[in-house]
């Protein structure tokens, strides 16, 4: 690892703990260095260099380098040149706390590989699973045990696939990864998994992902294995588009078409069904665009030197107004999505109006240039608006079932 003591003095110290380490990034010796006002250091972002040479002195695992401050790796700044600048540790510390801190240490990279850490992009790729088995119980009067066991099996395959989806993005971004303060420590990044060990974990992932999909119907395989092209293609869209969290709509979104083949309501063969289908998708990938550009905002700075693209980059003037406009557009499809089918009041007030709610209060609060901020948002906002939609959609569920065991109660009294 890589731990930078500062001096007061006219030079600092580079000590190399970890070769492996840094072999793996030998053309990135040399880092850009800016303190605050404390004299502490910030590592701010790898700097090219042609003095590679000072890799030799670890080969004993243990070494130091000296370095004038006369080079241009040292940039002296103040903290308000850069006020929403996130403080990186540059040593990688194993989890002290949580279930990852639990495992055998040689399980761990691979859980943080998987983020079974942060299970907030879990939760977001589960929602439009459960938001379209609830609308497809309310329409085709699904049974609660049923209703209950599916919903159980697309929050294990949401589990499953979303670690598959971040074991892939991973791999086609080791190369980036390292230039970005949030994520120049993850696994592949530092090198903890080898890129040819998380192929094959990858591949042990999607054979679990399958098995989960063998127990739905069999119409189900025919809408879930499409997904596949979006998983494995939506980190390059980073590469060539400023709107990869488009893509990533397309991708997280797809549980909103699976939760009505789930309960044996063929898509194809009701076109109320398919409208439905289609304005739920629709809300879902507005949704998730919304959420992801906040999500952007955390990495602005690094992506933009990194040369990585996003929303976030493309429309940095003018985001609120964009995230305003994905509001309305995933409002307005979740509640034609709800015409369409026939819901009551509870849906629109219950779904509609919560998301309406918990979107416009925090895209009137949330701080695009703090970073914490917008991790806050992001973290709760799974809840908060999802949580919402999902609590309505529940409501007019029951009260349906509950209409439909009235009316068979009284038919079996005449």
């Amino acid at each position: 690892m890589l731990n930078i003591v500062a001096k007061p003095t006219a030079s600092f110290y580079l000590k190399l703990t970890e070769p492996r380490f840094l072999i793996r990034r030998k053309a990135y010796t040399l880092a850009q260095i800016r303190f605050f006002p404390t004299g502490e250091p910030c590592f701010q972002r790898p700097l090219r260099s042609n003095r590679t040479h000072i890799l030799s002195l670890a080969s004993t695992g243990s070494a130091f380098a000296s370095l004038s401050t006369a080079s241009k790796a040292v940039i002296p700044e103040t903290k308000a040149s850069y006020p929403q600048q996130r403080r990186v540790s540059l040593v990688y510390e194993p989890p002290k706390t949580g279930l990852v801190a639990s495992l055998p240490k040689t399980w761990i990279p691979y859980a943080e590989l998987v983020r079974l850490d942060k299970p907030t992009g879990t939760y977001y790729l589960f929602f439009p699973c459960l938001f379209s088995t609830l609308m497809a119980a309310t329409y085709s009067g699904a049974s609660a045990p049923v209703v209950f066991s599916t919903t159980l099996l697309f929050f294990t395959g949401a589990l499953v696939m979303r670690g598959a989806g971040c074991t892939v993005n991973d791999l086609w971004d080791r190369n980036l990864d390292p230039h970005v303060a949030r994520t120049r420590l993850r696994p592949i990044a530092r090198g903890a998994v080898a890129p040819s060990q998380a192929v094959v974990f990858t591949g042990f992932q999607l054979l679990a992902g399958l098995a989960i999909l063998l127990q739905f119907p069999t119409s189900c395989l025919y809408y879930g294995i499409p997904s596949l092209v979006l998983v494995a293609t939506y980190p390059l869209a980073k590469r060539i588009t400023h709107y990869p969290q488009f893509v990533l709509g397309l991708t997280f979104s797809w549980g909103a078409l699976m939760g009505f083949p789930a309960l044996g309501v063929d898509i194809m063969a009701d076109s109320t069904v398919a409208k439905a289908a289609c304005l739920l998708y629709s809300s879902c990938v507005s949704w998730t665009v919304l959420y992801d550009m906040i999500y952007a905002h955390m990495d602005i700075k690094d992506d933009a030197k990194a040369g990585i693209k996003s929303i976030a980059l493309r429309h940095y003037k003018e985001t609120k107004v964009v995230l305003s406009g994905l509001a309305v557009v995933q409002i307005g499809s979740l509640a034609a999505a709800g015409m369409v089918i026939g819901t009551s009041p509870v849906f629109f007030i219950g779904s509609c109006g919560s998301a309406a709610v918990t979107l416009g209060i925090m895209i009137w609060k949330v701080k695009l240039k703090d970073v914490n901020n917008c991790w806050w948002w992001f973290k709760n906002g799974a809840w908060l608006t999802g949580g919402g939609i999902a609590a309505g959609l529940l409501g007019e569920y029951v009260l349906q079932e509950s209409g439909n065991n009235r009316k068979a109660f009284e038919e079996e009294l005449l």
